[in-house]
């Protein structure tokens, strides 16, 4: 992925005010997977005329013209992360809530040959794990 959610946004003829720049610039630099709460703790750090309103709306239309993927681990909280990122899975912590990002090539191959097996080429998944963690003897 080379450009930015900005960019894409403008692709697709969004407008991008301030404030929605702002919103994309918080997203393109997350390296978890914030929620609204969190985006918007971010977004009115730098910018505190924004409102959680304006984040909610924002994220919506954001998903809406495909640029955020909105995910939901099971805890109530949707969040969000860049639909263009590269593709991976998710383990999610269900003591802590931390969420993991992995890639395992002997899923990926498991998962093409369940599809072909049923007839069908895999176009996409995702996954998610849920776990504790192991107790250490």
């Amino acid at each position: 992925m080379t450009d930015t959610i900005t960019s894409r946004c403008e692709a697709k003829g969004l407008r991008m005010t301030e404030q929605r720049r702002t919103i994309a610039q918080v997203l393109e630099e997350a390296t978890d997977h914030p929620d609204v709460e969190e985006l918007y703790a971010r977004a009115s750090a730098r910018d505190d005329r924004i409102s959680i309103a304006t984040i909610y709306r924002t994220v919506k239309l954001f998903e809406e013209a495909g640029i955020l993927d909105r995910l939901e681990f099971g805890d109530g909280r949707a969040r969000y992360e860049d639909a263009e990122r590269d593709h991976h899975d998710h383990l999610i912590d269900m003591q802590s809530g931390e969420v993991i990002e992995f890639v395992d090539p002997e899923i990926e191959a498991l998962q093409e040959k369940i599809a072909a097996k049923l007839g069908y080429r895999l176009k996409g998944h995702r996954l998610e794990l849920y776990g504790v963690p192991l107790k250490k003897p």
